[in-house]
């Protein structure tokens, strides 16, 4: 017997109902979606402190924080929301940029993640590119289950080439925006992580989770630290925020322990913060807004 349409629609719309994603809990949504759903953006501008090369190096390090909506499908930013239905989901992206010079040559790079706001689920999608005057790399990783990713690493070295990649765990860049979600969305304890973009790039080895022990702790009455310490002892990540919402990122530090035991300490610290529609103050007479920031690179 053939179904009538309204029939196959009602079966739809209860299949999608039984496998909505979980959504998270013990968050006040309209007070933050007051600060996150104002169509701005929030901007930190830190002094950097990067090792690169075996040498600490003085840079610039930018944090932007900006809520957009999402195709589940294609994992890119929606052109026309509206139309998108269910593939929409809302998500934070941070896009987290650092400048520094090495010698006589400069290095730029920047990394994004996207996690779903208000949908309890892992990031859906972690970017990073670096470039200097030796070339550049490009590396995306897209969520392809629950846990795991699949991406593709495009690189100028002869060793990496066009690889494609693979891995499951929670990924360390998504901790950014769990921060800025709500402290309470961090998972706490031993956890299968996969350290940041970034630091694949830098140490160029190959990207895989390991266990890795997540803490938060209070560092003064008004600042909270996140210490992600992997289990090799290699890396330990610790970003300090504050502690009322909207959890505002103050400074970060990357420790770093190579093979002889010597660490290398990379920091940062906000120097200025701003909230503010970016996209829009694109004119000469914006730049301004660069000096409100403090920003140099």
């Amino acid at each position: 017997m053939k179904k009538s349409p309204s029939i196959l629609f009602l079966i739809t719309l209860l299949c999608f109902s039984c496998s909505k994603a979980p959504q998270r809990e013990n968050i006040d949504f309209e007070a933050w979606g007051k600060y996150w759903f104002q169509g701005k953006a929030e901007i930190s501008s830190f002094d950097l402190s990067q090792y690169r090369y075996g040498e600490e190096r003085t840079g610039e390090a930018v944090l932007i924080f900006v809520t957009e909506d999402f195709s589940r499908s294609k994992q890119v930013k929606l052109d026309d929301p509206n139309a998108a239905g269910k593939d929409k989901v809302a998500v934070l992206k941070m896009n987290q940029t650092r400048d520094f010079v090495t010698g006589i040559y400069p290095y730029h790079m920047m990394l994004s993640a996207f996690t779903p706001t208000k949908e309890k689920a892992q990031g859906l999608k972690f970017t990073a590119s670096v470039q200097e005057w030796c070339g550049q790399t490009f590396t995306q990783l897209n969520k392809s289950g629950e846990q795991s990713y699949t991406g593709k690493l495009f690189s100028y070295f002869e060793k990496e080439g066009d690889a494609a990649l693979s891995v499951t765990g929670l990924a360390e860049d998504d901790l950014w925006n769990l921060i800025r979600i709500s402290p309470s969305e961090i998972p706490i304890g031993g956890v299968q992580v996969f350290p940041s973009l970034f630091y694949q790039r830098t140490t160029h080895e190959p990207l895989k989770a390991e266990e890795a022990f997540i803490r938060v702790h209070d560092i003064s009455n008004n600042r909270k630290q996140l210490e992600l310490t992997y289990g090799s002892g290699l890396r330990v990540l610790k970003i300090d925020f504050e502690k009322d919402f909207p959890h505002e990122i103050m400074a970060w530090e990357e420790i770093q322990t190579k093979s002889n035991g010597q660490q290398e300490i990379t920091k940062a610290k906000r120097k200025a913060i701003k909230v503010i529609d970016y996209w829009k103050q694109n004119k000469v007479e914006d730049e301004f807004l660069r000096q409100e920031l403090k920003l140099n690179f």
